[in-house]
């Protein structure tokens, strides 16, 4: 069995197992909140409205710009692969979809990305006021993916991947800069 085949027969299970009206309708709501990760680019921009925050909101910023350019900019675009209903439409098998059908290409998965990379950064540096909680929104909306049947499991595990590791670079980034600046203030201070 090849990796697509072992992708399809987890979504498969997870069709014919927990489909059913109640959870369609919860998971087509869990996975709206990561459209385009404008939940996590608003979470950023408040963020820095508040200085104790503000450091945090910059780092996540850049962990989803990252995201954006290298995720779905260059390796979305680079691997191409087909969405699995697509998949499945290729091969004789109609899925009924929840949502529409997207225009873009399935790996990694976007959503489960930038999810990832909100709860890396959040994780990393605000535990206990916010980063549990965009854990556990960031699983629930990486599930719903797989739900609504538009990502195979391999392109939710890039997605997580992937976000854990533009959230550290993103903290390391800012991290960085932050002392730079913080150096040069002190420098103009004792001249």
């Amino acid at each position: 069995m090849n990796i697509t085949g072992f992708d399809i027969s987890i979504l498969e299970w997870i069709r014919n197992t927990l489909w059913n009206p109640v959870l369609d309708k919860i998971m087509v709501a869990i996975t709206s909140l990561g459209y385009k990760g404008i939940l996590w680019i608003a979470v950023a921009v408040i963020m820095l409205f508040f200085k104790r925050t503000r450091k945090t909101g910059l780092k996540l910023g850049v962990a989803l710009i990252l995201g954006l350019a290298i995720g779905n900019g260059i390796i979305k675009n680079v691997v191409a692969r087909q969405r699995p209903y697509d998949y499945q439409a290729a091969h004789g098998v109609d899925i009924p979809l929840l949502i529409a059908k997207l225009k873009d290409f399935s790996f990694p998965s976007g959503h489960t990305l930038s999810c990832f990379e909100a709860a890396g950064v959040l994780m990393i540096c605000e535990r206990k006021r916010f980063g549990w909680a965009a854990l556990v929104l960031a699983i629930l909306i990486s599930f719903s993916r797989l739900y609504l049947y538009v990502h195979y499991p391999t392109d939710v595990l890039a997605g997580i991947v992937l976000g854990l590791i533009f959230a550290v670079l993103g903290c390391l980034i800012i991290d960085a800069i932050w002392k730079l600046v913080q150096k040069k203030t002190a420098d103009k201070k004792s001249a």
